[in-house]
């Protein structure tokens, strides 16, 4: 009844001003400043406060949805079958109940964002359903309210869920010399000038200066560089490179937040609250039909009365769109995790369907982070096996990538390695071991240099040709003489030319090398996958401003990378996408993520995106239907609320089946496996 309706208005109206006398107290209470937080722990406390509320939210929509449902079972019974006082009284408690927060985003939306939605129109045809006795439609009403903003939040919690997965993975300890001893302590808890330790395969957690040791250390994470960088005593070594070989000692100039790749990680988090608040299309749809709707409601009030209004009111489709678009978009979710592809921001697979330019990074993205042997270089009095041999049995208790190359290399050639009477780690550069009575020294120039062994003029020219090819060489001395060298070369990811013919089926026009190596490899790995350009010798800066320059030509851009190298040109990006067990910058910047470690669903991926873009599309049409039907039920056929009701659900539960879709090829794909 209208009465009813006053009733309800007036209750929101006094918890409001109740509300606004406890948020604001007397000015002559003061607070203790004897009990103000610090920086620190006020920065803990509001983490955690945020972390609390969330839980709160999530638990008050799940209590204010089963309450919804609760509200729909009494005021069915109360419409339809037998209504007394106290099932009266039951129904208005319960629509009350759940009112205020529904009342608050009409407040929100009229009063501070000062725009007409179809939220409002929602929170009007609720009271007017109760206004005209209605009660079985406004119960309705408010469970699709609940319903819908459940299905929000886990769409967002999905995303955030596989986010925080790939962050555990991080180090988060460094173990650092204290009176002597090596102590492993959390890395918030060191200091500058403390010497940190690190060892061949943990990476490096820190900025500072190699006070002891040698180590190769994989670093094109933070330089583009394809080969690992040597350094000794004095050298300067960064935070998230990785100990190849060796062990050092490091003095610590910068530590946790000030570290160059912390910096650029804090620059670079600020897009983060944007995207996570941006709204949902779906939302955006249903708020451009409010006011059109609104004047068609003025004309039924004018013709057929307060009860075609009301009817005209509920044939917003905004409801629909509120929750076929999330439930689409988080099942579209669902199926790029069913391919090991992390979606860390859905308005990503929008952007996807628009882009036409896609850049590469080279090493690292287009090469496996494992290398593989190629040329083998002899000199005279022994065979390439022989070379081969000596350095895989030199190298097989090793860990790091070149020495598991060699040996597999050996392992494929069937070749029998000799065993290892006595072996003398140089640590750093190379190895030194004993075999059938001949020391062989395995290692890079400035090892061998070092040694004292003097470099054949063969081996020379194959360092130069090898370097320029953008390869590295592995020595083999014998007794002090060089006798062999090995070359190791970047490996191609095998499924690179599959996926670059399918994305020219997919309608990709210009793809492109962008890389800090030389122009040769460049080059020629652009030639060998028929890239329409290639770019060398790129700076991290400059990485931008070619992404900049190509969407001023008017290119909208995605970018594949997986080094801090990658961090602003990613930014730049309309799409940036990366590949797991990338560096931690790189993988918190990328709006999508590889968690497989290859770019087997890169193909993939733009399907998904294409077929999301499709199933918003159809929600609209769906969504839209029963509005030119109710129209011409309401003016012409005496339609009712009740049968603006059925055929909106009939649309609704339509929609809904069709955001689904993308759990069936789940179901299909996990039978076909």
């Amino acid at each position: 009844m209208l009465i009813e309706a006053g009733i309800l208005l007036a209750t929101y109206s006094g918890i409001r001003l109740l509300e606004k006398l406890r948020d604001n107290p007397p000015n002559n209470v003061q607070p203790d400043k004897k009990l103000q937080p610090s920086v620190l722990e006020e920065s803990v406390d509001n983490a955690n406060q945020k972390i609390i509320a969330k839980d709160e939210t999530d638990k008050q929509l799940e209590h204010r949805l089963n309450t919804s449902y609760v509200s729909m079972f009494v005021s069915t019974t109360r419409q339809f079958f037998y209504s007394s006082p106290l099932i009266i009284i039951l129904n208005l408690s319960l629509y009350i109940y759940n009112f205020v927060p529904y009342m608050k985003e009409f407040e929100t939306t009229l009063l501070q964002e000062k725009k007409f939605s179809g939220q409002m129109i929602d929170t009007i045809v609720f009271i007017g359903a109760i206004a005209i006795n209605q009660y079985f439609a406004a119960s309705v009403m408010e469970m699709i309210y609940y319903l819908s903003g459940k299905i929000k939040a886990k769409t967002q919690d999905k995303s955030k869920d596989m986010l925080i997965n790939v962050f555990t993975q991080q180090p988060r300890n460094v173990w650092v010399l204290k009176d002597n001893i090596e102590v492993e302590i959390p890395l918030e808890d060191v200091h500058i000038n403390d010497i940190a330790v690190v060892n061949t395969g943990e990476v490096v957690p820190v900025d500072g200066i190699i006070i002891e040791g040698m180590a190769t250390i994989d670093q094109h994470a933070l330089t583009g560089e394809s080969q690992p960088a040597e350094k000794s005593v004095g050298d300067q070594v960064f935070a998230a490179t990785t100990i190849m070989t060796g062990r050092i000692q490091v003095q610590i100039e910068k530590a946790g937040i000030d570290t160059t790749i912390s910096q650029i990680g804090q620059i670079l988090n600020r897009t983060t609250d944007f995207k996570t608040t941006t709204q949902l299309k779906a939302e955006e749809w249903a708020d451009k039909g409010a006011w059109p709707q609104l004047g068609i409601t003025g004309l039924a009030l004018l013709t057929t009365g307060p009860v075609g209004a009301i009817a005209v009111l509920n044939t917003n489709f905004g409801y629909r769109i509120k929750i076929s678009g999330p439930l689409g978009t988080l099942n579209y979710l669902n199926l790029a995790s069913h391919h090991s592809i992390l979606i860390k921001d859905g308005r990503s697979l929008e952007l996807l369907t628009g882009i036409d330019t896609i850049l590469f990074d080279k090493t690292g993205t287009l090469t496996q982070e494992q290398p593989e042997v190629g040329k083998i270089t002899i000199c005279d009095g022994y065979e390439a096996d022989d070379i081969l041999a000596y350095a895989a049995a030199a190298e097989r208790k090793l860990a790091h990538p070149i020495a598991k190359a060699i040996v597999q290399k050996a392992k494929n050639s069937n070749l029998s390695l000799p065993d290892i009477k006595d072996s003398n780690y140089q640590i750093g550069y190379g190895i030194t071991v004993s075999i059938k009575n001949r020391v062989v020294k395995v290692g890079s120039l400035r090892f061998m240099t070092m040694e004292g062994v003097i470099i054949p003029e063969n081996i020379e020219k194959e360092m130069v040709h090898t370097h320029s090819q953008g390869n590295s060489l592995v020595m083999v001395a014998i007794n002090n003489q060089i006798e062999g060298a090995i070359e190791i070369q970047s490996v191609l990811r095998p499924e690179i030319k599959s996926i670059i013919s399918g994305l020219r089926q997919r309608g990709i026009k210009y793809l492109a090398i962008v890389s800090g190596d030389h122009k040769h490899p460049t080059q020629k790995l652009a030639e060998e996958l028929g890239m329409d350009n290639y770019f060398y010798d790129i700076l991290p800066e400059n990485k931008a401003k070619i992404v900049e320059t190509l969407q001023q030509e008017g290119k909208s851009i995605c970018f594949i990378g997986d080094g801090v190298n990658d961090a602003i040109a990613m930014k730049k990006a309309n799409v940036s996408i990366s590949i797991r067990g990338a560096t931690f910058i790189a993988t918190d910047l990328a709006q999508v993520v590889f968690m497989d470690g290859s770019l087997s669903y890169l193909c993939k991926l733009f399907d998904i995106a294409n077929g999301l873009d499709s199933q918003f599309r159809k929600s609209l049409i769906i969504s839209l239907i029963p509005l030119p039907i109710n129209l011409i039920g309401i003016f012409f056929l005496h339609f009712g609320i009740l049968s603006t009701i059925v055929i909106n659900n009939i649309s609704f539960w339509s929609g809904v089946g069709d955001a689904m879709l993308p759990l069936k090829k789940i179901e299909h794909d996990k039978r076909s496996k």
